[in-house]
């Protein structure tokens, strides 16, 4: 059974507001999957503004299908640009589990506003969602994003030796996930503020 989300949930922290993706955002979307800092350890990697529109399907997919949502982030007061996204994907409604995913621009990097971030999204899954796992993989070698995973609480299971390849080479993952039972996940199990 596909659980319905009638509206998008717009999510908001102290410095960010998280919506739905649009068409509109297209260009933005561009200019983030386009970046080689952005993709380098992202699976997607866009050369033209036209392919992007691949990136834009995907989004309206998953939602359409209940196999995900993902937000766009922007600062609270410019919800017209977005500097990134994160969402979940892979979600399995029967077994509540589902595969957290985010990039951010350069120029907001290194500013704790994906940990903001992560924290809402988190949120909403264990609460709204009524996730009971998140998994995230993530390139060894992508120390932010390990970093990023760790300081959240997701538990370093194992790696996935060589298991995509990447150009002219083979990559492993660090397979990562938190769940709503981990002492860590209280913290996103609290009723949100009035």
């Amino acid at each position: 059974m596909v659980a319905m989300i009638p509206e998008f949930p717009v999510l908001q922290t102290p410095r960010l507001g998280l919506r739905q993706i649009v068409r509109a955002d297209q260009p933005q979307i561009f200019l983030g999957l386009s970046d080689p800092q952005v993709t380098q350890y992202y699976g997607i990697h866009y050369e033209t503004l036209e392919s992007t529109s691949a990136q834009m399907d995907w989004y309206e997919l998953m939602q359409r299908g209940g196999t995900g949502l993902w937000w766009g982030i922007h600062l609270a007061e410019r919800p017209d640009v977005l500097i990134g996204t994160c969402g979940f994907y892979e979600w399995e409604q029967e077994h509540q589990c589902a595969e957290l995913g985010f990039w951010l621009l350069p120029a907001y990097a290194n500013q704790g506003l994906m940990r903001e971030t992560c924290d809402a999204v988190l949120g909403y899954g264990f609460r709204h969602l009524q996730l009971h796992r998140v998994q995230a993989r993530a390139e060894p070698a992508n120390l932010a994003s390990c970093r990023l995973l760790e300081r959240t609480g997701f538990q370093l299971e194992g790696i996935l030796r060589e298991c995509e390849r990447k150009q002219d080479r083979y990559v492993s993952l660090h397979c990562y996930s938190l769940l709503r039972t981990d002492a860590a996940a209280v913290v996103y199990l609290k009723e949100e503020p009035a």
